[in-house]
């Protein structure tokens, strides 16, 4: 664990250390926990951007396999390169109550130069082919009789949103199929309109954050409107439901705070929404 993040395993409903282990899998490191043998399904999860290096990633990826049914796969779409945990504590603090504005702009302002610089190595283009073809290599791979579902946080909600469009449908054996059967989007950030979610043809299910300040609950009507318009142009798509968390502060799914009974709620409520859309669709 990086010692420079004073709270990287707080902030989450999820005790313990991970369970799981890193291997290959289809050309990325991945934490893999989960049944490996006679799996209900198979959940990818594209977590936000500090990766891999955040325990609380991995402590989700448990939650979803605790139960036995499930296979998961949390695949360091970063290739090694997630944001530094030291803007985990500035951007989303345990606790925000306990930070000053003072402290808050001044750690941006030195963390920026570092940020900037990780954009410009993740810029939209290759961080989508890294993504999609790790989806491909899986659909390929994995039984017919076997479904996969993809929930996405933050800067990963938007390429989990993608996996279910009509565009990234491939072909196996004479028919075209999505990459994923189902998708699940907490807080999903950098959207694109319409692009990102105007051809879906996997039932999906959003989380949005009310007090979110980096994904503005208004994207949650701007979804809806653009689903809206397909509808009524004739086009039938797959379910779509939202569920709005309050406070539900960015980051809400990943890095509450856990005794705050509202933030802990927002915790434990969104691993409540990922498996009962799974367990649904799956």
């Amino acid at each position: 664990m990086d010692p420079s993040c004073s709270q990287c395993i707080k902030g989450t409903v999820h005790a313990g250390q991970p369970l799981g282990t890193e291997e290959k899998i289809h050309g990325l490191d991945t934490y893999v926990i989960g049944n490996r043998t006679n799996p209900r399904a198979i959940i990818v999860v594209y977590s936000d951007i500090f990766g891999l290096a955040l325990p609380n990633n991995k402590l989700i990826a448990d939650a979803y396999a605790k139960s036995g049914e499930y296979l998961v796969y949390l695949p360091d779409f970063f290739e090694g390169d997630p944001v530094r945990l030291k803007f985990a504590d500035v951007a989303i603090p345990v606790d925000a109550a306990k930070q000053s504005t003072f402290a808050k702009y001044t750690g941006l302002l030195s963390e920026m130069p570092a940020l900037v610089k990780w954009f410009m190595r993740h810029k939209d283009g290759p961080t989508n082919k890294v993504c999609m073809d790790f989806l491909q290599a899986l659909r390929r791979a994995t039984p017919k009789s076997q479904k996969i579902g993809m929930v996405g946080f933050c800067w990963g909600g938007r390429y989990a949103l993608r996996a279910g469009l009509e565009s990234n449908m491939i072909e196996m054996e004479g028919k075209k199929v999505p990459l994923v059967d189902a998708v699940v989007a907490l807080h999903p950030s950098n959207l694109a309109f319409p692009g990102d979610v105007e051809d879906v043809v996997v039932p999906t299910t959003y989380g949005w954050g009310l007090e979110d300040t980096s994904v503005k609950i208004e994207q949650k009507g701007k979804v809806e409107e653009l689903h809206a318009k397909a509808k009524n142009a004739g086009k039938k798509l797959p379910e779509t439901v939202h569920k709005i968390y309050k406070p539900g502060r960015h980051g809400f799914a990943v890095r509450g705070n856990p005794d705050d009974p509202q933030e802990r709620a927002c915790l434990e409520d969104s691993v409540t929404q990922v498996l009962d859309w799974f367990k649904r669709w799956l």
